[in-house]
């Protein structure tokens, strides 16, 4: 199947030459150990998957002190998006709400994330439950005694949700990263609310800085700050929200964004694919791609521009290296950013995304859709059909995802 899309057809013209990108030839030779989990958490397709795409109906629960914000409609879009193109591969069907749902109608493809929602795709034949959502630990999928009885006969394409609520915390992640020793990281700060000197802090940093959430979506509440006085006013917008913020060192050099893919039957390795580079940003931030389309700022690292600089090797292994400690059973997504605005400039890690955008085209109207992660499997000549069965091949038991927690990971 090809991209219904004319920009999307455009990528896979552009980029389709997965031998040449040196990220995806290393990446085969990198990272054969793996622990004892690693031959039980991919499983294999049966003859005919039967796919349900879940979307967020539930709001995700507050963690110490601190909530995610939810997604206006629950990812409905590109839930819609993946459902549609997937009912029309061979050898995949896919059960939605109501039958033969318009193509037009995003609510019509997707169940509701609730333990009803779960059981109702499951009373429908479903053996692969697509979690297009955000996940916690007391989610459903995990906690759910209904749905524990299905938890060796359905797969699921996400991630161990006790491992979201926990890497979603920035500063967890980051804390745990900068605990190897081998992570570039850039230099941050957590200001507490109920830290009555938690201004006199802002004096020791080097400005420009930037605030976000901790838990955050998107680039919900992230601001570039220059001063002392335009930070202070954005942290105390931030407590209006969260008792806990983060501030970080700003990185005023080149962004890129790299997806790194999970372990499947035919690849047992994490493996970084193309390295998407960023632009056009707004106040020194890429703006959220619910308002910028990612095809306006952002493409493919051309194969001579990876060659030629070292730098985005080193960061796709570091990325790699982040996926092997976190071991997560989906696909996620690193924004990196250079330190200065200097071709010779080092990468830095600033954000791990454990719930990459899936959005893509094929439905009425929506031949324009891209997301970041797909924008880099065309820079392997994978259209979005590809990507997502990609992505199934890679799904894991729901008892795995159950048994998968921080500590035993």
């Amino acid at each position: 199947m090809h991209f219904s899309s004319s920009i999307c057809r455009r990528l896979l013209r552009t980029y389709h030459q997965p031998s040449l990108f040196p990220c995806v030839s290393l990446a085969n030779r990198a990272h054969t150990a793996f622990s004892r989990h690693a031959t039980q958490s991919v499983q294999p397709l049966s003859s005919k998957a039967v796919v349900a795409v879940l979307y967020q109906a539930l709001e995700p629960p507050i963690v110490n002190g601190v909530r995610k914000p939810a997604k206006p409609g629950g990812y409905q879009d590109s839930g819609a998006d993946i459902a549609y193109s997937l009912q029309k591969q061979a050898g995949i069907d896919v059960v939605t709400p109501i039958d033969s749902p318009d193509p037009a109608d995003q609510s019509a493809w997707c169940f509701p994330d609730t333990e009803e929602g779960i059981l109702s795709a499951l009373s429908k034949g479903a053996t692969h439950l697509w979690a297009n959502t955000i996940l916690f630990a007391s989610h459903p999928l995990q906690v759910s005694q209904s749905v524990r009885k299905y938890q060796d006969q359905v797969n699921v394409i996400g991630q161990p949700p006790t491992l979201v609520e926990q890497f979603d915390d920035k500063n967890y992640v980051n804390s745990l990263l900068r605990t190897k020793g081998t992570f570039t990281m850039p230099r941050s700060w957590i200001l507490n609310a109920h830290d009555k000197g938690w201004k006199a802090v802002l004096d020791s940093m080097s400005y420009p800085v930037v605030g976000k959430p901790i838990r955050g979506r998107g680039s919900h509440g992230v601001k570039k700050c220059d001063t002392k006085d335009e930070l202070e006013k954005h942290v105390e917008s931030l407590f209006s929200e969260s008792p806990s913020i983060m501030v970080e060192e700003y990185l005023s050099g080149e962004e890129s964004t790299v997806t790194v893919m999970p372990r499947s039957k035919e690849k047992n390795r994490y493996w970084s694919m193309p390295i998407v580079t960023r632009f056009n940003h707004v106040g020194g931030i890429a703006p959220y791609n619910g308002v910028v389309a990612v095809t306006a700022n952002s493409r493919v690292v051309t194969k001579e521009e990876y060659a030629k600089d070292p730098n985005y090797d080193i960061v796709a292994r570091e990325c790699e290296a982040v996926a092997e400690e976190l071991r997560p059973t989906a696909p996620i997504r690193i924004d990196v950013r250079r330190f200065k605005n200097d071709a010779s400039s080092k990468f830095a890690l600033f954000d791990i995304n454990m719930k990459p955008n899936m959005t893509g085209p094929g439905r009425p109207g929506r031949d324009d859709q891209a997301s970041l992660t797909l924008l880099a499997a065309a820079g392997l000549g994978w259209d979005y059909p590809r990507l997502l069965s990609e992505m199934l091949k890679s799904s894991s038991s729901l008892r795995v995802l159950r048994h998968r927690k921080p500590e035993n990971k």
